[in-house]
C-alpha cells in the first residue's frame, strides 16, 4: 500500500509521489500519516518535513515554513508558505 503526497506552494507544486509515510510538524506537534489514516485537517508550522519512501527506509527531509496539511480519502496534501531548496 502507498500514500499519496503532494506538496504544493503557491508558486508550484513541489512534489507528488506515492510514499510509504510522511512526519508532518504540525503546530499541535508531529504527526505520521499513512495510507488509510482519517481524513483531518491540520496547521503546519516550521521545520522538516520527513518523507519515508519505504517502510524501514530512512527520511528525507525538506523544510517548510507555515501552511496546512490536509489528509483525504486521497491521501496527503501539504500546502506549505514556502519550501527551501
Amino acid at each position: 500500500m502507498a500514500l499519496h503526497f503532494e506538496l504544493v506552494t503557491p508558486a508550484r507544486l513541489v512534489r507528488s509521489d506515492d510514499v510509504y509515510m510522511v512526519v508532518v510538524p504540525g503546530s499541535e506537534g508531529e504527526f505520521g500519516v499513512l495510507e488509510g489514516h482519517a481524513p483531518f485537517m491540520s496547521t503546519i508550522k516550521d521545520g522538516p518535513l520527513k518523507v519515508y519512501r519505504t517502510e524501514g527506509a530512512a527520511p528525507e527531509e525538506i523544510q517548510v515554513q507555515g501552511g496546512f496539511a490536509e489528509v483525504s480519502a486521497n491521501g496527503l496534501t501539504v500546502l506549505a508558505e514556502h519550501v527551501e531548496g
